[in-house]
């Protein structure tokens, strides 16, 4: 029962999942592997089934909500009895062998009810190695502690790597009313049950969005979500989760305003110091793509504080954000 229960929450991964799950079944620590697949219409499912038949510790369940927070909590509720512990896989990402092993190894020495892993991003293509370069920056991450490889130590939030399955379900699970930030906001709840651990000795790869129009699709969701778990449990924003918010703002007052001129200013300064700021990041790492990391990260900025803002002002009530519970076994 010290092994884990792995869950791969997919959709449209032909490219990955076959070589995760070849990678996951190397490890003796996953005691099951759920691939939770929100409705894939390429060549996942059928991969995932191969790998079904060639190992009985492999299934394919289906996620009809499609949204990750889902499918985990779903795989939790039916199989959440077979082992100790939770390891949340994403298909997109590269993870070191024997992850779930050590994530495992690390929780029982800490003592921690959950242990988040650092994100390092990576690009192929070259918006991709642009973001890349913004997001392993402060530039494009203000300086968060789970997007750099440093040392370990307890946190209050991580990319979700492992979770006692007692814990989560104690907390609640995922709250499925949210598309995004929803582990922070489970984070949030954990941290009233046990201590959660940073561990950058399994840190994963990341791959970035390869197009401006994806990105600014994922960080507006990431600025709504949130702005939804700061309503959900009144918390406090902190200043680099506000300092995105100035550009929108800037621009939101400065449109049809007499003084256009003087309300553009914060939004000129800001896109200057993203471009200049891009620009050195390129220079040192030798790359013409990553010049273009304060693009990437105007784009990430102007994303997140326009969801943050649509949310905050327009948004459901946080009564209506419904944390749904999960079955203690």
């Amino acid at each position: 029962m010290s092994g884990a229960l792995v869950v791969v929450p997919t959709l449209n991964e032909q490219e990955h999942i076959g070589a995760l799950l070849g990678q996951l079944r190397a490890d003796p620590a996953a005691l099951r592997i759920v691939v939770a697949d929100g409705g894939s219409t390429d060549d996942t499912r059928r991969i995932v089934a191969e790998h079904a038949a060639a190992d009985s510790r492999v299934m394919l369940l289906d996620n009809p909500d499609r949204i990750q927070s889902a499918g985990i909590n779903d795989a939790v509720a039916r199989f959440g009895d077979t082992a100790r512990w939770l390891v949340r896989v994403d298909a997109h990402c590269l993870y070191p062998d024997d992850y779930a092993g050590g994530l495992v190894a690390t929780a029982e020495a800490v003592g921690a009810v959950s242990v988040v892993v650092p994100m390092q991003t990576r690009g192929v293509h070259c918006f991709q190695i642009a973001c890349a370069a913004a997001q392993n920056s402060v530039l494009g991450t203000g300086g968060s502690a789970h997007r750099h490889v440093g040392h370990g130590q307890f946190v209050e939030h991580g990319h979700h790597a492992l979770m006692d399955i007692a814990a989560f379900r104690g907390a609640g699970g995922y709250n499925q009313a949210m598309s995004h930030n929803e582990d922070a906001e489970l984070d949030h709840r954990l941290g009233t049950i046990g201590r959660i651990w940073l561990e950058p000795a399994h840190a994963i790869t990341y791959f970035p969005r390869r197009d401006m129009r994806g990105l600014w699709r994922q960080y507006r969701g990431y600025g709504k979500g949130r702005a939804q778990t700061i309503a959900l449990h009144r918390m406090r924003p902190r200043l680099r989760q506000l300092i995105p918010l100035a550009p929108p703002l800037a621009l939101l007052l400065a449109l049809g305003s007499p003084w256009l001129p003087i309300l553009a200013v914060p939004a000129l300064a800001w896109a200057l110091l993203c471009l200049v700021a891009g620009i050195a990041i390129g220079a040192r790492q030798r790359s013409r793509c990553a010049m273009l990391a304060g693009v990437a990260a105007m784009i990430m900025h102007a994303a997140w504080g326009t969801g943050f803002l649509a949310q905050w002002l327009f948004g459901r009530t946080p009564a209506a954000i419904a944390v749904r519970s999960l079955p203690q076994g």
